[in-house]
């Protein structure tokens, strides 16, 4: 089975042999064969994911590194002894990823066949999508943070193009695209801006970029439950494994040292400790994660990417690029361990995106724009989770949301295509009857679409119940889990951090359970608000689908990671399966046991959040809906406009930073290059001297005294010639004549010497 490793660089050669097949022939092939071959890519892609999972398991959860054929030696530097090669790395974090990625990507993909029907750059969009794919996969396998970091660059682009699709679209649409487009890629840039000095300090201090070095294993564990049974029970038993000789890796040199103690790490004239140098290294990779996981203060670019296509809003906020930080954060689960006050900050940061996000989601008319500030709270319990220590319940719920938010993305999708649908109804053949101000995405014109569309419905209903983490559904188990191991952080290990997120993230989840049931309502229950919804389609099965799986995942992707002591099913699933599985490549990863009042409590609160939700938005209030409950309502008034104003933090950033910025930018390009550069400096200072001086050349020197030198010359030349004119007479005799004398002349001159010396001069 080791052989299948081998595999692992068919997992970023497919998507790109899919996406170069519909770059140069996907004008030719149509929409069927674009489609075949951009979905075929992707869940061929997910075949030897699965394929790499079972070696996983038939060798006993061993890692693997594998060198990328003729580009073992992709960075040489033979003077300093460098050498990056384009190496993937196969083992229980990377497979768990790449599965993710592949197998929620393929349901996207197929999703998007039917979605994308008749958009005439149909072929470029499966391009795009195959693409993104490539780079994130390339993220997940690399085995170190430069091969990490071109995937990670790969994923803004991709999301760069992506989010900007649409942007020809008439009327001012195509142009609000284009500027969420380049927002998202300009505010990336600042967070990779921080992850790229983590990525030059960490070579800076190890020498290596390399997560492990071949034949390199964790140097801990911490497999809490080894002696439980197993759901991954490996047909051979793991072997002894023996660290080679010669320099190790990032991660195992750190555990080396921070053993050790006392290792310094020297910067010129200044030595920071080796425990400091992390904390600097992970504060710069947090800065990193929360731009591409969009955290505080770099969420903002998460809500506006939702004018791309709705499959691009479920591939980038379900399975790919925000799960990046969170992915990269777990790899570096050792640097992070060790740096408490780091942990802390990430803690405290995640929790308060949670927090702030889930709020800001009440306020919101928009469907997609709810569920992208859902994606960013629940994205902050990932990133709390992993500021806990929880590093085995981040990846759990990094694994179950990206099923029922993939399925709620999709079922946005759905809702939108029925609600267009339905006003192309109402519209076609009665131009004088066009509304102008519907909007397909805004859910006060929504309303009764249970019946019109029953299947997305139910599916929706699946999604909404994981993310409110309802039991028995996904979001209770993955969402608990992080819930208990913030409170037993604080309650065992004294971490302030632990309670800081324990409070923070109960209290967003009752904000998830409420503004998802609102949503619930305003879409599906209660009457028709508009005619479009009440001519609302459901859609076609290749959208259907893809929905009714993820529906079933949401459901039964939480019992691979069922806690121990939960009655009954830990006998029958075994305790903490997916925690087991990761335990393997995640040294500090650990599994905990059930805490039956925890759960009560959150399921309860979940619950009686979804209670004051249908109470508040119950079927009068929607039949007549024109504005939120909640913003009449004295007592939450003020609290719901501040959510619809999304706490106004693009409008401080508008104010504080990208108004002064283009202020200051106007200031340095009008007054600085302009006028004092150009005009004063450019001008005054080099062209006029320049100018003077080639007049003083020119007039004085050159015309002054050259050129009436030589025009002198001329002059006398000329008369000269003048003069000499008068001797020619025309006359032949005359010229005999002068030959004559001439001749003469020059006699005389030959006998001069000889008249002298005979006349005894």
């Amino acid at each position: 089975m080791e052989n299948f490793f081998d595999l692992v660089p068919l997992v970023v050669l497919i998507p790109l042999a899919g996406m170069l097949i519909n770059l140069f022939a996907g004008k030719h092939l149509g929409e069927r064969g674009v489609g075949i071959v951009g979905a075929g890519a992707s869940a061929l892609t997910f075949f030897v994911a699965v394929l790499l999972w079972i070696a996983q398991v038939n060798t006993g959860y061993k890692a693997a590194v594998v060198d990328m054929p003729l580009l073992a030696d992709w960075i040489t530097i033979p003077s300093a002894n460098v050498t990056i090669p384009w190496a993937f790395r196969v083992d229980t974090l990377s497979v768990t990823m790449m599965l993710v990625v592949t197998g929620v990507g393929t349901l996207i993909h197929i999703y998007a066949i039917g979605y994308m029907h008749g958009d005439e750059r149909f072929p470029r969009f499966f391009v795009y999508m195959n693409m993104f794919l490539l780079f994130m996969l390339i993220l997940v396998t690399g085995n170190n943070f430069l091969m990490m970091f071109v995937g990670w660059e790969g994923v803004g682009l991709c999301s760069f193009l992506l989010i900007g699709f649409w942007f020809d679209k008439p009327k001012g649409v195509g142009w609000r695209n284009s500027d969420a487009a380049r927002k998202a890629f300009i505010v990336n840039r600042v967070g990779d801006f921080g992850l790229v000095l983590g990525v030059l300090l960490t070579f800076w201090t190890f020498g290596t970029l390399d997560f492990y070095h071949p034949g390199e294993t964790p140097l801990a564990h911490h497999a809490e439950a080894a002696e439980e049974p197993r759901l991954f029970v490996p047909p051979v038993q793991e072997e002894e494994t023996h660290q080679p000789e010669g320099p190790l890796g990032v991660f195992n040199q750190a555990e080396v040292w921070l053993e050790e103690g006392g290792h310094k790490v020297d910067f010129g004239m200044v030595s920071l400790s080796f425990e400091t140098t992390l904390t600097l290294i992970t504060l710069l990779f947090l800065l990193g994660a929360t731009g591409k996981s969009a955290q505080i203060p770099l969420f903002v670019w998460l809500p506006d990417a939702m004018a791309g296509p709705t499959p691009v809003s479920a591939l980038i906020h379900a399975a790919t690029m925000v799960t990046a930080g969170v992915y990269m954060m777990v790899r570096a689960n050792v640097f992070y361990h060790a740096a408490e006050f780091t942990s802390f900050v990430v803690a405290a940061i995640g929790a308060t995106t949670a927090l702030v996000a889930g709020f800001i989601a009440v306020g919101q008319w928009d469907i997609k724009r709810v569920l992208a500030y859902s994606t960013v709270s629940q994205l902050g319990f990932m990133v709390a989770a992993v500021g806990v220590g929880a590093y085995a319940a981040a990846m759990f719920h990094l694994v179950t949301h990206a099923c029922f938010k993939a399925l709620l993305f999709l079922g946005s999708g759905s809702v939108i295509h029925g609600m267009e649908h339905g006003h192309h109804h109402v519209t076609h053949g009665h131009p004088g009857h066009l509304d102008d101000d519907f909007d397909p995405q805004d859910m006060r014109f929504m309303g009764g679409l249970k019946e019109r569309m029953p299947v997305t419905y139910w599916t929706y209903l699946f999604g909404t119940l994981a993310l409110a983490g309802i039991i028995p559904f996904a979001g209770f188990w993955s969402k608990d889990e992080i819930l208990l191991d913030s409170l037993k952080a604080g309650v065992n290990e004294g971490l302030l951090s632990g309670y800081v997120a324990f409070v923070l993230l109960l209290t967003a989840a009752a904000f998830t359970a409420f503004y998802m049931w609102r949503q619930v309502s305003l879409i599906f229950l209660g009457k028709p608000r508009h005619a479009a919804a009440a001519h609302a389609e459901e859609s076609a099965r290749v959208m259907t689908v893809p929905l009714i799986i993820l529906a079933a995942l949401s459901l039964l992707i939480g019992f691979i990671n069922v806690p121990g002591g939960f009655p009954i099913l830990d006998w029958i699933l075994g305790k903490h399966q997916f925690t087991s599985f990761l335990e393997h490549s995640v040294t500090y990863a650990h599994a905990g046991s059930f805490n039956f009042l925890l759960a009560t409590f959150a399921v309860l609160l979940a619950l009686g959040a979804i209670y004051l939700a249908r109470s508040v938005y119950r079927e009068p209030v929607l039949a007549t809906l024109r504005r939120d409950p909640l913003e009449v309502d004295p007592r939450t008034q003020r609290g719901f406009a501040l959510a619809n104003a999304k706490l106004y933090w693009d409008e401080f950033y508008f104010t504080y930073i990208v108004y002064p910025y283009r202020n200051a930018a106007y200031w340095l390009a009008e007054q600085v290059d302009w006028r004092f550069w150009h005009n004063y400096v450019h001008e005054r200072l080099i062209r006029d001297p320049f100018n003077a001086a080639t007049a003083v050349l020119t007039w004085r020197v050159d015309k002054g005294i050259i050129d009436r030198a030589f025009d002198g010359l001329g002059r006398l030349t000329r008369r000269a010639g003048q003069r000499l004119r008068t001797i020619q007479t025309g006359y032949v005799h005359m010229y005999a004549l002068s030959v004559l004398f001439g001749a003469l002349l020059v006699m005389f001159l030959i006998l001069v010497p000889l008249i002298r010396d005979w006349l005894g001069l």
